[in-house]
Order: structure tokens, then sequence, then C-alpha cells
């Protein structure tokens, strides 16, 4: 593939000599070496045999030629009590880079990251609501921006671009206050195709909360537990699924969507219909907390890694009415998909993410939970960025891992 100054693209990093469309066991083979090695750090030939069942001269010739893609590092020799030298290997981080565009309903980020999740650059935009034309001119400029000064070398091992956005846009136009007509704009456009034409990679697309629950189980806490129940709160709160070490993204792709669950912990008015858990467990909510008693709420979206100190009862409030009504969602999927964990994170500061797991911790204990299995709530382990790295997570899930089938099989 060309890109506009005839420079030549690899569609698949490591590839170019086998060609891009190998398929059958040895993909799969190559597929389960590679995501092995990336939960354990680093493995050796030997131990890679005994965990897939693969012989040993399988092993052999797949980890000699993924060392040969430039996917493996082959490590230092570690001599033990007997027998040869145990040599490990590790992925490369130059082995493939992707970028990731988080389009949110108040910012959109684009990043670039490497095969080992490193954060090599990153650009930053923040919006009132998000326009097609809008999110098209930042891709376009800001794809030029983070390749500008970046060795060929790196250039030729990028595997694609991931689009990590919120399903049916225009949707909630009046919490995020957008005019409906501007936000009506979304309906007919296809934003994976309208980025395609900005870019000579492939283009992936997923809901923003799979895609950060993705980043979640590649690069962070996820890749420790078999199954959980993954909640990321941000302009929306939303969820994700892993079953069994891999993602879970469901019949229409729109699994643990659990801000659309009841929130019977919520006020409602006699009229109106059970709140949803979107509605009280949302940074909006904060935001309008906020615009409600005069102050600008501009923090929340330009710096959702520093609040700062100066926010007062408005997010203690917040937090509360976070917790209590997330208790219930959490006891209510428990109660179906009978997970072991649940990992809380969100587009917020780590003291404030720290402080809803304390508070939801203690609502659960005061929701009968009789008949349940116990399960536990840890700290996500990415924070805001999760999203825009869930994005860029999708063309090496595509490429380098076994969840493509599950994820991808109309997006390729």
């Amino acid at each position: 593939m060309m890109d506009g100054g005839g420079k030549e693209w690899s569609t698949r990093p490591g590839a170019s000599n086998r060609g891009t469309n190998q398929l059958g066991v040895r993909l799969y083979n190559e597929r389960l070496v590679l995501s092995l090695i990336r939960l354990h750090g680093e493995l050796p030939k030997a131990d890679i045999a005994r965990l897939t069942g693969l012989s040993p001269q399988t092993i052999s010739m797949i980890m000699n030629q993924l060392t040969d893609d430039g996917l493996l590092l082959r490590g230092r020799p570690q001599r033990g009590r007997i027998g040869q030298p145990s040599v490990p290997y590790s992925l490369n981080p130059e082995g493939a880079l992707a970028f990731g565009l988080k389009i949110g309903r108040r910012s959109a980020d684009l990043y670039l990251i490497d095969f080992t999740g490193t954060v090599l650059k990153l650009l930053h935009r923040t919006y009132a609501f998000p326009r097609p034309e809008g999110i098209r001119d930042f891709a376009r400029e800001g794809i030029q921006d983070l390749l500008r000064d970046m060795p060929e070398h790196l250039t030729s091992r990028i595997a694609g671009l991931g689009i990590a956005a919120p399903y049916e846009m225009w949707t909630w136009h009046e919490e995020i206050g957008a005019p409906k007509a501007e936000i009506d704009a979304w309906r007919t456009i296809d934003i994976r195709a309208e980025i395609a034409q900005l870019c000579p990679w492939p283009v992936y697309f997923a809901n923003d909360i799979t895609a950060a629950c993705a980043a979640e189980l590649m690069f962070g806490h996820g890749g420790d537990h078999i199954d959980y129940l993954y909640v990321f709160i941000g302009s929306f709160v939303g969820g994700g699924l892993v079953l069994d070490g891999h993602l879970f993204p469901g019949r229409t792709q729109n699994a643990a969507a659990l801000g659309s669950m009841p929130a019977p912990g919520a006020r409602a008015s006699k009229s109106a219909k059970t709140p949803q858990l979107m509605n009280v467990a949302s940074i909006y909510v904060l935001e309008r907390k906020l615009n409600a008693q005069g102050r600008n709420a501009d923090v929340l979206w330009q710096s959702p890694d520093d609040w700062g100190d100066d926010l007062g009862p408005s997010l203690d409030e917040w937090i509360t009415e976070v917790a209590e009504n997330l208790a219930y969602a959490i006891v209510a999927a428990i109660a179906v998909i009978d997970v072991e964990t649940v990992i809380i994170d969100g587009a917020f500061p780590g003291n404030v993410r720290r402080a809803i797991i304390e508070k939801t911790m203690a609502a659960i204990s005061r929701v009968n939970r009789q008949g349940l299995s116990p399960f536990g709530l840890i700290e996500g382990s990415i924070g805001n960025a999760a999203r825009a790295m869930g994005g860029a997570c999708l063309p090496l899930l595509a490429n380098f891992t076994q969840d493509r089938e599950v994820l991808f099989k109309e997006n390729s």
C-alpha cells in the first residue's frame, strides 16, 4: 500500500516477507504464542511448549519466525542447574505501532502506542459537543503531527488505526447539551469510512468502553483475571466484559451496557421513567451540579487527570450518588454473569477513583447478596487514557491476538 508521497506502507508489520493472508493453524498458533508472552512478560520456548501443548519443534519454528518478523526479542540465556541455558523471549516494543482515536462527547484524543502499550505521542482536544467535520480535521492534522520526524523503520510498523466512540452518538443530545440538528449529523455518517480516507492503514471501530476494556485486558490489570466486569465512568458511565480471558462484546457488540441499567436509588418524578445509571453515575451529572452553582466545570474535560482541590461539596455529593447506584448495578450484573472481579476506572484523577471504589464497596455491603458468590472490586490501571489506548488496541487485537474472530467479523 502506498501513501500520498509514494512511500510504501506495510499493512501487517513483520509479515512483509510472508504476505498478509496467512490463515489456518500456523496463524492461530502465532497469535496464541504472542498472547501468552504478552500475558507473562517473557517466556522461554520450553514454557511456551508446555503451556500450549505444541511440540518443541513447532514452537521453535514459530518463535524463530516471529523473531525474524521483528515481533519478538530474544533475551540473554539464563543458566539453570542442569540442561541447556533457557532463553526468554519478550515482545519487541517496535514490533508494531498503532493509532487510537477516541471520540468522546466532550473531548477527542489521538494516541500512538507501541506493541507493549507505551504511549509514544498523544493529542487532546475538548469541545462542547462532537461534530463529524471537526473530528475529521482533528484526525487528519493529528496523524500528520504525530508522524512528524518519526523514523521510517517505525512508520513501516504501523498496524492500523482504531476508533473508540460511543454507539448512537446522537441519542443523548439533551444530556450533553448539544443542538439536536447538529448532533443528528452522526446518524448518517460512517466515521470509520471517513477516517479510512485519511490514512493508508486498516481502520477499525469499537464501542468506546469495549475498547477501554480491551486496553485494561492487554496493558493493565485485566490480564491477571480470567473473568471480570469492567466499569468506566466518563461523560457517561459504561461497561465491558471479559470471559475466559477474552473480550465478550455480545451479540450486537453492546454487552455490559451498564449505563442503560435502571438506577433504583435515583429519584424520578411520578410521570417520568425510572432513571438509568447513566443519569446519575456519569461525569456530565457532576458538570451540571457545578454549573448550577455558577462554577466553571471545564476542568472536568480539559484536565481529566487533575481536577484540582476546588470542586467542593458537589464532588463529594456526586461520588456518593455514583457509589450508591453503581452498587445496585454491579450486584445485578454479578447475579447474571457470576464473575469474581469488578474493575472500576474512569476519566478522573486517581483519588476520585479510589473514593468511588471505597464508597461503592460500602454501598454493596448494604445490598442483600444472598445466593451470590463473593466478588472483589479493584482499581483500573489506565484511567482517562483507557478509551484512546483501547482504540489503539484494536489493530493489535485484529492482527496479533485470538480476539480477532470475536471483535472483527464485520470490520475487516
